[in-house]
């Protein structure tokens, strides 16, 4: 049976991260995507704020870090994978902010990564086609990053994950980074060979997909193997809401907003062995505190009933 996981954010608290695990662990989950975004927000970044976090060394991020993963040790959760901050780079951002985006926080999240013996660390790709002029052009940006973690990633046994993104133009949402399949299979293989490791893989975002109106079971199907992680969400094909699976519907017929059926298919046809893990802790803020509980049962239930279904596939 496949893993079940659901990210940190909104669970573990630095305060007492050990309750949170052990939260996670109740709820029916067995391993955890580990919210390191949290520690550098994006929304930050774009107005060009900077905390302190990342300037700490590796070993005391290390220190700062034990009691997570102690209490991840304890209460039996794996932590399967985990999601670097993000942006990477900032378009029109300051050549010190990119530098420091670049040099300094991807490298030392490879090393929480390794230090929590997390195997897949999810990346977001650079969006700049617009400013470029082509994707093409927008991947040789991320290939040049991608490239300079590659070794780092070999020599610490990780897999970065490239993700598929939307993007929001002019008011309307459109395909962004990692949205062709054949590419991201055929860029993966030629990364993999030149470091002869497995330093590259995919994260495949159901939210991302839903709103830029991709063919689940197609593209699934495409990255075979190389799929390594998971962010499953729900939304309703006009904002990336981050929501509990099922919960959107298109159509008076109550027809899923989100082809579940063809996420199953595709994970079925690849027989994908890694972790099932939502991205959806939103949903853990517009519940009441008091429901937290029952509503991460919930999510883990989903998480069963889809592995019983991916599993029914292969058969």
């Amino acid at each position: 049976m496949l893993r079940i996981g659901v990210q940190t954010k909104n669970v573990v608290e630095d305060g007492n991260p050990a309750e949170g695990f052990c939260l996670l662990k109740e709820a029916g989950f067995s391993c955890a995507d580990f919210s390191l975004n949290g520690y550098l927000l994006n929304t930050s970044l774009y107005r060009s704020e900077v905390n302190a976090f990342f300037d700490r060394s590796t070993r005391e991020l290390e220190d700062f870090f034990t009691p997570h993963k102690r209490g991840a040790e304890e209460a039996g959760i794996k932590v399967y994978q985990m999601h670097m901050p993000y942006p990477n780079y900032v378009p029109g951002g300051k050549p010190e902010l990119n530098d420091y985006l670049w040099n300094t926080v991807a490298p030392k999240s490879l090393d929480v990564c390794a230090f929590f013996d997390c195997a897949y660390i999810v990346v977001h790709g650079f969006k700049l086609a617009r400013y470029l002029g082509s994707e093409e052009k927008e991947w040789e940006r991320t290939e040049a990053f991608l490239n300079f973690l590659a070794p780092m990633a070999k020599e610490r046994g990780i897999t970065i994950c490239i993700e598929n993104l939307y993007e929001g133009i002019g008011g309307h949402i459109v395909e962004g980074p990692c949205c062709d399949a054949k590419k991201a299979a055929e860029r993966i293989d030629r990364m993999n060979e030149k470091y002869r490791a497995e330093v590259l893989g995919f994260c495949f975002d159901t939210g991302h997909a839903n709103l830029a109106g991709l063919d689940f079971e197609r593209f699934l199907t495409t990255l075979s193997h190389r799929l390594k992680a998971l962010h499953i969400h729900d939304n309703d094909g006009v904002s990336d809401l981050h929501q509990i699976p099922f919960a959107f519907t298109r159509t008076r017929e109550n027809l899923p907003s989100t082809d579940w059926e063809g996420f199953v298919r595709g994970l079925g046809n690849i027989r994908y062995e890694g972790a099932l893990s939502f991205e959806t802790a939103p949903v853990l803020t517009s519940f009441p505190d008091t429901l937290k509980p029952d509503v991460l049962s919930f999510l883990a239930k989903i998480g069963r009933d889809l592995a019983g279904k991916c599993k029914e596939r292969e058969e």
